[in-house]
């Protein structure tokens, strides 16, 4: 059985709440900010802005990868080589907490403006979830094309790739949110943001805590989500 806080988390991503979630001491030791990105809005947006402040990102689990023909990031910085050599210098080899970046494009909804607005990415990000949904119960070729009929890229909204066996050899918080949402039997896909400080830092395990415990939110460590992952497996 999954634990209190798990089952608390796992409603709350239901209900389209925040859940607040640290990678783990060692690591990058950071707290996102995180919500199912079905039910984004512009108040989520909002609030990822003023009171995570980070970089804002949505994952993408490896069947939205496959349906929507999604590349990583570095993969078309590697293809680029030729043409760009500077780009195969680029490539982030020494990453000192993880083996390989998980960053994949960048996208714009093209009923967008600018595109950065908190109505604007809110609307990139729940019609990506949207999409991928719908991606997922047809056949292969069809996201593909409404991806491209939909999106412009680049945009505001940078996309999460997780690996392509989650939470077995990555553990940041691009495996661990979406692991959440799925346990939720949710699409598979988390919007998730830093919680910087004051200071300039990324805020401070116990500070993420007191903000969950003033806002009511459940807090999570890492190790509680790949446990109840792996518990999920079986």
């Amino acid at each position: 059985m999954a634990s209190a806080s798990i089952s608390k988390a796992l409603q709350a991503l239901r209900e389209g709440r925040f859940v607040l979630v640290y990678d783990a001491d060692g690591r990058e030791e950071e707290t996102d900010m995180v919500v199912a990105s079905e039910f984004v809005t512009q108040e989520t947006v909002r609030t990822l802005r003023k009171d995570a402040g980070g970089l804002i990102c949505t994952t993408a689990d490896v069947r939205i990868q496959e349906k929507l023909g999604l590349p990583f990031l570095t993969e078309l910085y590697q293809g680029m080589g030729p043409k760009y050599p500077v780009m195969s210098g680029l490539v982030p080899n020494d990453i000192p907490y993880d083996a390989k970046s998980a960053f994949g494009i960048t996208i714009n909804h093209r009923k967008t403006f600018t595109g950065i607005t908190d109505k604007d990415r809110a609307l990139t990000i729940s019609e990506f979830a949207k999409l991928a949904k719908s991606a997922m119960a047809t056949e292969d070729g069809w996201g593909k094309k409404e991806f491209g009929r939909l999106f412009r890229a680049p945009g505001h909204i940078h996309l999460l790739n997780t690996s392509s066996r989650i939470l077995e050899t990555r553990f940041g918080h691009t495996e661990l949110s979406t692991a959440l949402v799925i346990m939720s039997g949710l699409t598979p896909s988390a919007t998730g943001c830093e919680m910087m400080g004051d200071d300039g830092d990324a805020l401070s395990k116990e500070e993420a805590k007191a903000y969950a415990e003033r806002h009511g939110l459940v807090f999570l460590e890492g190790a509680e989500v790949v446990e109840a992952w792996k518990e999920h497996r079986r």
